[in-house]
């Protein structure tokens, strides 16, 4: 009866972080970038239940050994009753006892979010797989997050002033006497600025890079778009960051060049939160709630008979 009521509650402990979960979700629905957590939970370990004291002598206290094989139970002729023979070395098994579930970790959904158009030059989304690298005080970081400006020093910062990183793990600095309008952002990563023929830059600027014209585009440097393979190599720290961790054998992930990032200047991606989703994944979880809570009232009322009026005398 105890294990039941345990079993309940585990229910009702994985339910309630789960819960939590969601709403985290919903409370980052509108937040840049943002990849939605899912809670997995696991089964602990069932325990089998096998028939107990079926080959001890004396089961029937104060009766012969040669009366006890009338009731089957001594050693030679055990429980047999309404046609049910034991293999008398073998203790029969009841059946599995299940002992409840846990949360065993939270993990990241990166599937990739809706773009949105902005028009802000410094504005830059990742198409496909891949994380720009961040200087933040804690060491480098990680996000999706592209809503980037400059700061009065000419560096491409994050909202809380942490440096976006070139290829080589540089800060990223823009000439100050140069325009956000100036500055034009590849698919690949590239940053350009504005070269010697200022007249035609202005006419298109897209297409005085794609034809190659080295007078009138200046390559300023390369942003640092990095993956990781390993979906477990990533743990979110906050603040839309992710930091690596280490694997089994204690060693910290390295990260790999982005093979199929695409970086799209002018626009910013999404939460992939979908709301209806997690609000009817929000109601299901409460009546799972429900379900648990009521099964624990149950087991503590069978419990409450058990001790008071079962066990009672006279």
């Amino acid at each position: 009866m105890w294990r039941g009521l345990y079993t309940a509650a585990t229910g009702m402990i994985t339910e309630m972080k789960r819960t939590d979960v969601i709403a985290n979700n919903l409370a980052n629905a509108a937040t840049t970038g943002y990849k939605r957590d899912k809670a997995i939970h696991r089964e602990f370990e069932a325990m089998l239940i096998r028939r107990y004291y079926d080959h001890e002598d004396g089961g029937l206290v104060g009766m012969e050994p040669n009366a006890q094989t009338d009731y089957g139970t001594n050693n030679i002729d055990i429980t047999r009753y309404k046609q049910f023979d034991a293999d008398p070395f073998y203790r029969p098994n009841i059946g599995r006892l299940g002992m409840g579930d846990y949360i065993d970790e939270i993990a990241v959904d990166r599937t990739q979010g809706a773009l949105e158009t902005t028009g802000n030059e410094l504005d830059l989304a990742i198409g496909g797989d891949g994380f720009f690298t961040i200087q933040s005080p804690q060491g480098i970081r990680y996000t999706r997050n592209g809503a980037f400006f400059r700061n009065a020093q000419g560096f491409i910062q994050d909202i809380r002033g942490y440096n976006l990183l070139d290829a080589q793990g540089q800060p990223i600095q823009i000439p100050r006497d140069m325009f956000n309008k100036d500055i034009i952002v590849t698919d690949d990563g590239g940053i350009y600025v504005k070269g010697d023929d200022t007249e035609q830059w202005e006419e298109d600027p897209i297409q005085t890079i794609t034809n190659g014209d080295q007078g009138n585009r200046q390559l300023l440097t390369q942003i640092q778009i990095v993956n990781f393979p390993d979906r477990l190599a990533l743990q979110k720290q906050g603040d839309n960051l992710f930091y690596p961790v280490a694997d089994a054998d204690g060693n910290i992930a390295q990260p790999v060049a982005s093979e199929n990032a695409v970086v799209i200047q002018g626009a910013l991606e999404k939460s992939n939160v979908q709301i209806v989703r997690e609000m009817v994944e929000l109601i299901h979880n409460h009546r799972m709630y429900e379900a648990n809570s009521k099964a624990v009232t149950t087991q503590d009322t069978m419990l409450d008979k058990s001790v008071n009026e079962v066990g009672s005398v006279g």
